[in-house]
């Protein structure tokens, strides 16, 4: 339920976007920056990195849109829920599994972080970049998880399902023009 009284108790982000353009402009053409450009990770691998972030979060609004979008990409059914549950012995693919145990780590507990913590990722083959792109993506989804729970948004599976899909099709570029209609 929306806690935004002047939109509808069932808004979408999208309507909050749309109230808010100015910032909500900025913040897609950020998303995209993160999640679209040229990277360490493929946006499969990315939108992977946000839809575990949220799932941690318990955010079900950006857990269920990005396990869609990653699932569009190519990320198995039924992985995220699995790396959630048990991320050593989930079917993640090894050289990930450090990059996620990072950022679980860096949303549950951030003033915890090591460097061993950084030294676990470089060894599955990682280099810097790698280690920032993870980092910019979990920092992004952790502030839009408590955008999205602070205003009160909510989805059902439809909804998700219809997001993810626009995501996988349009990137953040596409939602931005979306908002500019």
């Amino acid at each position: 339920m929306s806690y935004l009284g002047s939109l509808p108790t069932d808004a979408t982000l999208l309507q909050v976007f749309q109230k808010f353009p100015a910032p909500a402009s900025k913040l897609l053409d950020f998303h995209e920056l993160i999640m679209r450009s040229p990277s360490a990770f493929d946006a499969g691998q990315r939108e992977l990195i946000a839809a575990y972030v949220s799932g941690v979060n318990d955010c079900r609004y950006c857990h269920g849109v990005h396990t869609v979008t990653a699932e569009a990409f190519g990320v198995p059914e039924g992985l995220l829920a699995a790396a959630l549950t048990d991320l050593d012995s989930s079917p993640v693919e090894e050289r990930m599994k450090p990059v996620l145990a990072y950022v679980g780590k860096l949303t549950r507990t951030p003033s915890q972080v090591t460097e061993e913590d950084a030294e676990a990722v470089f060894a599955a083959g990682w280099d810097e970049t790698a280690l920032h792109d993870a980092v910019l993506v979990c920092a992004l989804f952790n502030f839009m998880n408590r955008m999205v729970e602070g205003l009160g948004i909510r989805a059902d599976a439809a909804y998700a399902r219809t997001s993810g899909v626009r995501l996988k099709e349009g990137g953040y570029a596409g939602l931005a023009r979306l908002l500019a209609e």
